[in-house]
């Protein structure tokens, strides 16, 4: 029997009370690290729009793990701040997941004022410095920092917790055979680039048990020569499946680093993705930024056809991600198997979509995905449509 989209559902130990998540887009509503009104209301109203569960990026586990200084690292020191923000959402009757995850070479070493690390040195794009290559101390150093980090999200009401291990972050650095020039253990066959991310999920099942639900975001394919394929990335989904310790996948691909449009199709904003930038990476937006911001075409649902093998092969519950909409499109996600929709783009133009699409007041959204949202990620993510006063648009 398919199941109702709109229904309430389990994820792990977690009962939610639809099959909707809000996936993870960065608010840049943390100014200075900090858990801010702001980022209390930006999820308060995706949970009170009707969504199952939001999902709160991007939480680091280390300082130098951080794309720029102004994200939330995960210490005791935040507790109460996040418990606030758990507090608020649950207020709403959605629950709420902690996206948690080291940025690797994504992080910006200049912002942050420490040094960022990969699998392999290499220069950054983002910062004009080397990446550094992590160590074996580093990468104990960083499970032990997932652990710690997953101990304080579960004391502050945390409901999921989602280890991203996508988009050349640092776990998806390491799966990466381009960006993956090691010899030792930690490189050269999958099993061993996909060792720390294996490592992370069993330390951080370990550490929660069963007090929350434990997903992963992984890639169905990187879009860049080198990076995580789709063979692999359904390897990788393989083993982690078979060790255990995750309670669903989320669907993803592209990469931060090399090749960010792959995850958002439609309209690239290169001249709203410079001025948001600092001299000299706004140059080189300026006169590189058409080749790094390569344009896809949208279409709905753009990853149901990759999705779709890791559904035949995987019996881990599975969300999918990437350019849903319509309420149709929802309906054809259940009766293919997969367990969850995934939506950022389509909330962040409607918070309350997921209520629309249910009472029948719509069949889908309005966003026009001209991505003009990308670039304020740094200001405080919205749609600059939105903004400027269009409060409706016809649907897609």
């Amino acid at each position: 029997m398919t199941p109702d989209v709109f229904a309430p559902a389990t994820l792990g130990p977690i009962r939610l009370r639809n099959r909707t998540v809000k996936a993870a887009t960065f608010e840049g509503q943390t100014p200075g690290g900090r858990v801010t009104p702001e980022l209390i209301d930006f999820h308060a109203q995706v949970g009170a729009g009707g969504v199952g569960l939001t999902t709160v990026a991007y939480l680091a586990v280390a300082p130098e793990g951080r794309t720029h200084a102004d994200q939330i690292v995960v210490t005791p020191e935040r507790l109460v701040e996040l418990a606030g923000l758990a507090d608020a959402v649950h207020a709403t009757g959605a629950a709420i997941a902690a996206q948690v995850g080291h940025a690797g070479p994504v992080a910006n070493g200049r912002s942050n004022g420490a040094r960022a690390y990969s699998s392999s040195r290499m220069p950054s794009p983002l910062s004009m410095q080397m990446v550094g290559r992590a160590s074996e101390e580093y990468l104990a150093h960083v499970t032990e920092r997932y652990v710690e980090s997953a101990r304080t999200l579960v004391r502050a009401g945390f409901d999921v917790l989602e280890l991203h291990m996508a988009h050349s972050y640092l776990i998806s650095s390491f799966l990466a055979p381009g960006l993956n020039r090691r010899k030792d253990r930690w490189g050269g066959s999958l099993e061993n680039r996909a060792r720390l991310g294996r490592q992370v999920a069993r330390a951080v099942r370990d550490e929660v048990g069963d007090a929350v639900a434990v997903t992963a975001k992984v890639s169905l394919g990187d879009g860049f020569r080198g990076g995580v394929t789709t063979e692999e990335g359904l390897a990788f989904a393989h083993l982690l499946e078979d060790d255990g310790n995750l309670d669903a996948l989320q669907l993803s691909g592209g990469s931060s680093l090399m090749n960010p449009m792959y995850l958002f199709r439609g309209g690239v904003p290169v001249q709203e993705f410079a001025a948001a930038m600092p001299v000299p990476v706004r140059w080189g937006i300026r006169v590189g930024g058409k080749r790094f911001l390569k344009e896809y075409p949208f279409e709905e649902a753009y990853f149901l056809d990759r999705a779709r093998r890791f559904r035949d092969e995987l019996s881990l519950p599975l969300m999918l991600l990437g350019g849903i909409n319509r309420r149709d499109t929802m309906e054809l996600a259940m009766a293919e198997g997969f367990d969850f929709v995934a939506m950022a783009r389509a909330l962040l133009f409607e918070p309350d979509l997921v209520d629309r699409l249910q009472g029948g007041d719509q069949d889908r959204g309005g966003c026009l995905h001209c991505n003009r949202c990308m670039p304020t990620i740094y200001a405080g993510t919205h749609c600059p449509i939105l903004a400027e006063g269009r409060e409706t648009l016809p649907p897609i």
